[in-house]
């Protein structure tokens, strides 16, 4: 782990996506955070002390998602698959669809491993699993601010963790995709999926794969990003900010299943210039805390108030 000392930071981004506004200024306490996500030895080491089973492991009660067909309460998770050819980007199921047998020690579904992936980060855990696995290892997960923090690695308003250009000088500094998404990726940085830990530079404060590679769960609920109105002066920005309740956090497209969303940050491997440019500290997604994918991992911090 690393130790970061805290501080103010400007929080956010006006430059991308509607969500990551406005920018704002916000401080952080002292904390550390793990180098790198956790990796599938990692994880495997939790599972072997504590005979966990993740979320994917286990088959959906029906009862839990209204109109939910019975044989489809199977245990999997959702597997991207690359397209034959362009498709509509609205339409997020022509690349994504729930493999029956996928999980974290067989991410591309039945039949595939990990045996040669143990220093890749760990894929397909839910929240729940991440958490499970921080409560383990004596740990927490970070918060959306804390995680932002520790990304931009020290710079102050840069769009990537390295500066403010995305392949300096052609430079491949993250596992993204290059190519046009879905169907097209010419790997230049040389990975289809995940990529080991330590691929690329770690950013300004010796982290490895803020950005790229995989999504990571932060503790807060999805809420829109809020500026609070506060007098001049450090004393007044807004310290350690959280995000929303779990109740506002649900998706409003489907109140049938009310279930609850936390952030993720980082992107991964599957973010494109033209369809996903959340390879960026300020970039946020919304994810339901029952679904694991093929593309979203974690890491935890240690918070020094924690300790006292």
């Amino acid at each position: 782990m690393q130790r970061l000392a805290g501080g103010v930071f400007a929080m956010g981004s006006e430059r991308f996506y509607p969500e990551e506004a406005p920018v704002r200024q916000v401080r952080v306490d002292p904390f550390w955070i793990d180098e790198a996500p956790v990796t599938n030895r990692d994880f495997a080491r939790f599972v072997a002390a504590t005979g966990y089973r993740t979320l994917a492991e286990t088959a959906p009660d029906p009862a839990d998602y209204p109109g939910m067909p019975p044989e489809l309460a199977q245990p999997g998770s959702l597997l991207f698959q690359p397209t034959a050819g362009p498709v509509d980007l609205e339409d997020f199921t022509q690349w994504w669809s729930f493999a029956f047998g996928a999980d974290w020690r067989r991410p591309l579904g039945a039949g595939s491993s990990i045996e040669d992936k143990p220093d890749h980060p760990v894929v397909h855990v839910a929240y729940e699993d991440a958490q499970a696995y921080a409560d383990w290892a004596g740990k927490s997960l970070p918060t959306e601010a804390e995680w932002e923090f520790a990304a931009r690695g020290g710079l102050e308003g840069a769009e990537f963790a390295w500066g403010d250009e995305l392949a300096p000088g052609g430079a491949m500094l993250a596992n993204y995709w290059q190519g046009a998404f879905p169907h097209e990726n010419s790997l230049l940085d040389g990975w289809a999926r995940t990529s080991p830990i330590g691929t690329y530079p770690p950013n300004g404060y010796g982290l490895f794969d803020m950005v790229g590679n995989v999504w990571e769960w932060t503790v807060d609920w999805w809420s829109e990003p809020r500026a609070e109105a506060k007098s001049s002066g450090a004393c007044c920005v807004p310290h350690n900010p959280r995000g929303g309740s779990e109740r506002e956090s649900i998706d409003p497209c489907t109140p049938h299943v009310p279930i609850g969303r936390k952030v993720l940050k980082g992107g991964s491997h599957l973010c494109a210039p033209n369809y996903c440019q959340r390879y960026r500290p300020a970039a946020r997604h919304a994810q339901p805390i029952d679904s694991s994918t093929s593309h979203i991992g974690f890491r935890c911090v240690i918070r020094e108030k924690d300790q006292q």
